[in-house]
């Protein structure tokens, strides 16, 4: 399994990066971890194939992580794609999805494709099929009108943990068990931000983190005019890591 950072930072490009989208690529398929607006343009300048994409894995629905799935599903449409892709989120996803592709181009959702777009609602700490992995979704505490979930993600023998947005909450320390590489949020350095988890929070807890790798990501200005102090790994949009 090999991940690669197309966005890694919060909602405002702080720092020029995108927003959050993981790039997951393994044995019989391809998949992204949320798909922030901005995620088509790193996509396509790492020479990536958006028709590759099988399925999208969404943690939350804020803009800045399931905002790009509208230009995702109309740039297939444009692209003539036939590959079905599948969106799976958390309950209510298949609505929010829609409503906004008809705020961004009113009337895209009664087009006729040529792929099937398939919504599937996950469900709390379930193991659910996504495309060539399975994923188990972990209620965190980030508000966004629906659940919002930190996820385990296994595939070919080896697990990718992924918190989305959160405060610090204990869901994190079963997320991170055993994972080959846990990407977590750091959106500040020692400032708390409400919903949102600090650096100085997660040093605090890193000795519950039994995963064998830990990469803060979604990084807001204050965290990244501080990286170079911080003793843990910082990802790079455009970054790869191979699992």
């Amino acid at each position: 399994m090999r991940l690669r950072f197309l966005g890694s930072g919060d909602a405002f490009g702080s720092g020029g990066r995108f927003q959050s989208c993981l790039h997951v690529t393994g044995p019989g398929g391809v998949l992204l971890l949320d798909c922030g607006a901005s995620s088509l343009i790193p996509l396509k300048a790492a020479g990536l194939d958006p028709g590759a994409v099988d399925a999208v894995v969404v943690s939350h629905l804020h803009g800045d992580h399931f905002g790009g799935l509208p230009f995702l599903i109309l740039d297939g449409q444009f692209q003539r794609r036939t590959r079905p892709l599948l969106i799976a989120g958390p309950p209510g996803v298949r609505a929010r999805v829609e409503a906004a592709m008809e705020v961004f181009f009113p009337g895209s959702t009664a087009v006729t494709r040529r792929f099937a777009v398939e919504f599937a609602e996950l469900a709390e700490r379930a193991a659910t099929p996504v495309g060539p992995a399975t994923v188990i979704a972990f209620a965190v505490r980030h508000p966004s009108g629906a659940p919002a979930y930190a996820f385990r993600l296994t595939w070919d023998g080896h697990v990718l943990a992924y918190s989305g947005d959160t405060e610090w909450t204990d869901a994190l320390v079963e997320v991170a068990d055993g994972a080959d590489v846990f990407v977590c949020e750091a959106y500040s350095a020692d400032k708390a931000v409400p919903h949102h988890l600090d650096y100085r929070t997660l040093a605090a807890h890193r000795h519950r983190l039994a995963c064998r790798r830990l990469i803060v990501s979604h990084m807001g200005a204050d965290m990244l005019a501080r990286r170079a102090t911080v003793d843990v790994e910082c990802a790079e949009d455009g970054q790869v890591v191979q699992l």
